[in-house]
């Protein structure tokens, strides 16, 4: 699933999603910890988008980009860990 809203901004250590609406920024970051393993280490989403699942769309995107790239996910986020947990079926993904 792809979300056109939703951006990816990477670097050699660290990236994030960034999911634009509404004049907006909501983010979902991460660290990386090999080739094949990221942290996925804070959700922020702005007051006026709470409520309307930018964090939910943001964690499907990252589950969504694992299956496709191949990496897994450590849930240090409260929220991404949250989420993982609601979500069974995202298992293979988060370690």
């Amino acid at each position: 699933m792809t979300d056109p809203a939703i951006t990816k901004e990477t670097g050699p250590t660290k990236g994030r999603y960034v999911l634009h609406e509404g004049g907006e920024e909501a983010e979902l970051t991460w660290s990386v910890v090999s080739p094949t393993k990221i942290i996925a280490d804070h959700t922020g989403v702005p007051d006026s988008l709470r409520g309307t699942g930018a964090g939910r769309r943001l964690v499907e995107h990252l589950v969504a980009d694992a299956r496709a790239s191949g990496f897994t996910v450590i849930a240090l986020c409260p929220f991404v860990a949250s989420m993982a947990r609601k979500h069974p079926e995202w298992a293979d993904v988060f370690a």
